[in-house]
């Protein structure tokens, strides 16, 4: 399985275990996340859910060979029913990201309600640089939380950095040492999963409900603008390069 969860204590983990690719995601797996989202949604006993990776990798993002197998461009598609699900899950989500954390590794984060990283988490978030644009609400949400400039800065370059700076930029709360970082996050979602269940969804629900619209509508521009770029020439020159392992030339396009 790429894709590994277990419930202990009101606590559904969910884990991307894909080692040999670095957790790169594929279609199946988004289906995997998704249906384990949609369990934990309607099994009353499951209070939280914990997300992970391993102690050295969170995931490298989409695998781009099976992303180009299975483009995004069906409503019904794995990638476009997994991000509303992450997006309007009703119960808190607690991520615990550890090594690398790509593209949407990272925007699923600023849909989870608390998020200790590892001290060895290398966050990057390039869309541009592959000709495509963000998602899953990430051009609203990473300004409101970062502010624009900082946001800008990530979005449009798609250059790594690392824990600490996540943190400043308000998306994580707390960095630990790698190898604590996973049994930490686990003790938090025990700890949320013992607190009053009505009260503490009521309260996710009112802390997230003034952008539920926006951010709704934000997803839906950006999932429509990300399939017309994806279809387009800077995206094949882009994820043409990556797979034949050089470096893009854009010098053509206008």
């Amino acid at each position: 399985m790429t894709i590994r969860t277990d419930i202990h204590d009101r606590v559904m983990t969910v884990a991307f275990d894909r080692p040999e690719r670095r957790n790169a995601i594929t279609a199946a797996m988004y289906q995997g996340v998704t249906g384990a989202l949609e369990a934990a949604a309607a099994d009353s006993a499951i209070r939280v859910v914990l997300l992970t990776g391993s102690a050295d990798c969170f995931t490298s993002g989409n695998d781009v060979e099976d992303f180009l197998k299975h483009p995004p461009q069906a409503e019904d598609s794995p990638v476009a029913r997994f991000l509303p699900t992450i997006a309007t899950f009703p119960k808190p989500i607690v991520a615990a990201p550890c090594g690398a954390t790509v593209g949407v590794g990272v925007t699923m984060l600023l849909h989870c309600d608390v998020v200790y990283a590892g001290d060895n988490a290398k966050f990057q978030i390039p869309f541009v640089p592959l000709g495509i644009c963000p998602e899953a609400g990430s051009s609203l949400l990473l300004p409101m939380i970062a502010g624009y400039q900082w946001a800008a800065e990530k979005l449009l370059f798609g250059e790594p950095f690392g824990a600490d700076e996540a943190q400043r930029l308000g998306f994580v709360n707390r960095v630990l040492p790698a190898a604590e970082a996973i049994g930490f996050a686990a003790e938090r979602a025990a700890k949320l999963a013992a607190l009053p269940p009505e009260s503490v969804r009521t309260t996710k629900r009112l802390l997230k409900s003034a952008w539920a619209e926006p951010l709704a509508r934000q997803m839906r521009e950006e999932m429509g603008l990300f399939r017309q770029l994806l279809a387009g020439p800077e995206a094949r020159e882009a994820m043409s390069a990556f797979l034949e392992k050089r470096k893009p030339d854009f010098s053509r396009f206008s």
